[in-house]
């Protein structure tokens, strides 16, 4: 059989109102990786505050995998491993 490529989507919001967006291509079983580094920490919190929620509900799984970067998975996507690296500058 022939399998549909699974697709990536990296994403840097600049607004709040772009989760709805992010979410919207996790509903659709893709795995998005979320930038906030160029974003108002208060709105970043908002998005990944949101994003949680979505996570949740579609039991996938949101993983930091940089300073202020997460991976954010449906259930359709294995996420394994660890990144260990110290994040000392976080705003998230």
């Amino acid at each position: 059989s022939i399998q549909k490529s699974s697709k990536v989507i990296v994403f840097e919001p600049k607004l709040f109102e772009q989760a709805q967006e992010i979410a919207d291509h996790l509903k659709n079983r893709r795995t998005v990786v979320v930038n906030l580094q160029q974003i108002d920490r208060n709105e970043g919190r908002r998005i990944v505050d949101f994003l949680g929620g979505t996570i949740y509900a579609i039991n996938g799984e949101m993983t930091k995998i940089g300073s202020d970067i997460f991976l954010c998975a449906p259930d359709n996507v294995e996420v394994t491993g660890a990144i260990s690296e110290s994040f000392s500058q976080d705003k998230f």
